[in-house]
């Protein structure tokens, strides 16, 4: 399948290491993620509410996450996670695909959603692809999460593919390239 994605490229993002002060007021680090977050991330995921799984991600039992963290904590992998008070709370990443893309999939606890962690891993994750030269992001979405697709449209992604049960979604990014 060949991907859609807009002809031109959105302007810069932040990049990591940063510290936001959330609408709750409370301050949240996000930096790079690598393998030496996996416990961390282990506690995150093992701690995710059902509702918020989407697409069979994050998977719930504790082996099966293991599993998909080693996936996507590989060195081809780009990561970003936000903590607070020592917690990791959000976590995004980007996955290359076999074309010249990178897919997106974020997540934040249930507890720190709608206080803009969600935005801001997202901004500074592609700040992060930006760096390395990534050009070319894509995302799916279900069609019936409206904060994420708000939170996706801000940022400037656009629908590249609407013919499915879940919303494709891309970005160009303007990377140093």
């Amino acid at each position: 399948m060949i991907r859609r994605y807009p002809d031109d490229p959105v302007g810069s993002f932040p990049e990591p290491p940063r510290t936001i002060t959330d609408r709750e007021g409370r301050a949240v680090h996000i930096r790079r993620g690598d393998a030496t977050d996996r416990t961390a991330l282990i506690e995150m995921y093992s701690r995710f509410d059902s509702a918020d799984r989407a697409q069979g991600i994050p998977p719930s039992r504790e082996t099966a996450i293991e599993r998909w963290l080693n996936n996507i904590l590989a060195d081809e992998c780009r990561n970003v996670v936000a903590s607070h008070d020592g917690d990791v709370v959000g976590h995004a990443t980007l996955v290359p695909d076999e074309q010249e893309g990178y897919e997106l999939a974020i997540f934040v606890l249930s507890e720190y959603q709608g206080a803009g962690i969600g935005t801001a891993l997202v901004e500074t994750l592609l700040g992060f692809a930006q760096s390395d030269g990534i050009e070319q992001v894509w995302l799916t979405v279900e069609r019936w999460n409206d904060p994420a697709i708000a939170l996706y449209r801000k940022v400037g992604f656009e629908t590249s593919n609407s013919e499915r049960f879940e919303l494709e979604m891309g970005i160009r990014l303007a990377g140093d390239s």
